[in-house]
Order: structure tokens, then sequence, then C-alpha cells
């Protein structure tokens, strides 16, 4: 039974100490400073956050996405075939992204977060996962100038971040997790998705995750069991009392993300809350295929909290571990 985090992690530290990150992306975007200095205070935050998690107790952390925008223009930056366009609510958050647009032939050219892996995990005391934004969420948030619909897209996609799985893979990531939050409201797109794996996860030779978030996997359960994954993370928050219920449907042959944590709500849960969701786990996968974690990113919340709900989860598999013996 390992602790885990989904992806992100606060970038703005608790007052008073200035918001570093914040103030240089602001004097960037004036031309204040250079892309070089913008990195370099990028790199001080996301050892910063790794130092944080590891003091937490997290057993596998992440570089906390810092560098990240948001979570589709990351990768869309990176990718042929895209332009970046305005604000877009994000699901249903109070935050947003800007927008990617299909523009032309969607295809890898180099690696894009391969370089920042690298720098997390020379940073970091903790083993230190791979996060990529999966082909169906990517497409489905993005608006298709070009005209060619969502399978084409979604395709593409799929062929193009196989080539970045791979280049992640081969720098060392002990595990990549795909992110498809966009599965749980495309739920008509599942025998696509499933395709679309197939193709994404070919040749990857690391442990390999699927993460979904922001609701439940009713109508998508037992079938998601036949992604080429290793572990499957859930949101047992959004998802609550639904995906317990959907989970006893079919037996589960995955290691299970268990998302516990709620991660849009500054509300701090108790270490037995975390136990007693750990046990409940149990009855459906042995205690060594538990991924304990938060439901999503941490990035909706204040610092403070954010680093108090990781105590939590690290005091509450504790628990569950002790009376497992």
């Amino acid at each position: 039974m390992q602790t885990t985090v989904v992806g992100s992690y606060p970038k703005i530290p608790d007052p008073p100490a200035p918001g570093r990150w914040r103030t240089s992306v602001e004097k960037f975007q004036r031309g204040e400073i250079s892309a070089a200095d913008l990195r370099r205070v990028e790199d001080d935050v996301t050892a910063e956050v790794l130092r944080e998690q590891a003091e937490a107790g997290v057993d596998v952390v992440t570089d906390g996405q810092i560098r990240w925008e948001d979570g589709l223009t990351y990768f869309a930056r990176g990718l042929e075939g895209f332009t970046i366009n305005g604000l877009q609510r994000y699901f249903d958050t109070n935050v947003y992204y800007r927008q990617p647009v299909v523009a032309g032939e969607v295809a890898w050219r180099a690696p894009i977060s391969v370089a920042d892996f690298a720098f997390a995990a020379a940073h970091s005391e903790r083993p230190v996962k791979a996060v990529v934004t999966g082909p169906l969420t990517l497409a489905a948030m993005s608006r298709d100038d070009r005209g060619g619909g969502l399978e084409r897209v979604v395709m593409a996609l799929a062929r193009a971040l196989n080539d970045e799985l791979r280049a992640l893979a081969a720098a060392g990531a002990p595990m990549i997790q795909v992110d498809e939050p966009a599965l749980l409201v495309r739920r008509d797109a599942l025998p696509l998705f499933r395709r679309a794996m197939d193709v994404l996860w070919e040749g990857v030779g690391t442990r390999r995750a699927l993460y979904t978030y922001f609701g439940h996997v009713d109508g998508l359960y037992p079938a998601i069991l036949e992604v080429p994954v290793d572990v499957i993370g859930l949101d047992f928050v959004a998802g609550g009392a639904r995906n317990w219920d959907v989970l006893r449907r079919a037996k589960f042959t995955k290691e299970l993300g268990l998302g516990v944590l709620d991660a849009r709500n500054t509300r701090l849960e108790t270490p037995e809350q975390v136990a007693a969701a750990c046990r409940r786990a149990m009855d459906l996968v042995p205690p060594a295929s538990l991924h304990v974690g938060p439901s999503a990113g941490l990035e909706f919340l204040p610092r403070r909290v954010a680093r108090r709900k990781l105590e939590t989860l690290v005091a509450g598999v504790r628990l569950a571990k002790e009376g497992a013996a």
C-alpha cells in the first residue's frame, strides 16, 4: 500500500512567503526577465514542492506540474498542429485553461516533458512518476478548426503522445500516469478511447497508470479494465458511493488508485477516515495493489492545506497498515 499524489501541487506559497513564481510569470509576460530567468524560478519552486511532498511522507511524488500553465496547454504547445486560443473553464472547477486549437496535422516533434521529469527525478528523495494529459481529454477540450472530427484528432494525439511516453520511459520514469478526466463526460467515446489507449501505450516499457477524476465510472466499468495499464485511478470523492457500488459489479483486476482526499475542499479529513477507506478498498484489491492519494490534483487548495492533507493521508495509510498486519 503506497501513498501518492495525482499530479499538480499549489504553486503559490503561504503568506508571508513571497510568491516568486507568480511574480516571475508576470515579469516574463512584460518582457522584464528572460525565459531562462523564469525557468530558474520554476526549478526552485519544483524542488520546493518535491521536498514538501517528501517531508509529508508521500511514497511516490510528482513534480507538482509547476511548469504547466494548465492541464492542456503544456502538451498542446509542444505538439505540431496546435495553436492556443482564449480562456475556457476547466471542467466545473474555478480555474481556466487556454484552449488548444487544432489548426494542422497533429504530430510529435520533440520531447515535451522529459527534461522536466529528469530535473524532478534528480532533485527528489522519493520516486517521481511522470504525468501526461491523455489524447481524449486533450482532443475533447480543444477546438477543431481543421475539421477532422473527434476520432481523427484523438487517434493522431494517441500516436503523437506515444512518442512522448516512450521518451519518458527511456529517461527512466518508473511510472507514467495518463490523465483522462474527459472520459467521464464523454462516455459515448469509450470505444474510441479504448482504441486510442492501445496506440498510446504501444511499446512503452514502464509501469502504466490511467487516472480519471471529477466523477464516477458507471457506464464505463468493467470495460475500462481492458485498457493496457497496471493502475487505474478513480475519484472516490466526486465519484462517491457510486464508484464503490460500480466496482462490486465485476472483479477489479488492476491496481487501484484510491482517490480519497478531497482535492477541491479545504475541509481536512482525519487519518481514521483515510484508514476506513483503505480498509474498504482492501475488500476489492490486495493491500499491495493500493495507491492511496487525493481525488485530483491539489492545485485548487492553499499550499498549507495541501500539505496538511498529505500528512493526514500518510497517517491514515499507516493506520490501515497497522490494522492489516
